[in-house]
């Protein structure tokens, strides 16, 4: 990685594994310059999980539209990207073990997410609810 601040090169001088976001937290130096600064390294999932739509179609998995549709239900909230931050990241958390060969059911992210939200905040669950309808087993 370049630095931010004269675009040389850098070392890393602390690594920390972040086990609750499967996430890789660097701090780091600039060897010109002598700048640190810190990154996160995350998975994109978009390049190892599909989604299974209503349809018969697939799509990749898209964190950002996770939270999204996560900001959009806690916008009441002051803290309303923090809060669809953190829900993002629980959420995905909770989803990783039900992924079968990569691939998941948009209605299964469906109910984890109304789960969790029932859980954290009951407007922001109601609002999830009306855009995302989960269909009645026949």
């Amino acid at each position: 990685m370049v630095c931010v601040n004269c675009n040389s090169e850098t070392r890393v001088i602390n690594s920390r594994i972040q086990k609750r976001s499967n996430q890789v937290w660097r701090r780091r130096r600039c060897v010109m310059c002598g700048l640190v600064f810190s990154t996160e390294e995350n998975v994109l999932y978009q390049h190892v999980w599909l989604v299974s739509n209503p349809n018969g179609g697939y799509s990749p998995f898209s964190a950002q539209k996770l939270f999204m549709s996560l900001y959009e239900s806690c916008q009441h909230r002051s803290s309303a990207v923090v809060d669809a931050t953190e829900l993002s990241r629980t959420l995905i958390k909770k989803l990783q073990p039900r992924f079968k060969d990569g691939l998941i059911s948009s209605q299964t992210i469906t109910q984890v997410a109304q789960v969790a939200l029932n859980r954290f905040d009951k407007a922001a669950s109601v609002s999830y609810e009306a855009h995302h309808r989960l269909k009645k087993p026949a």
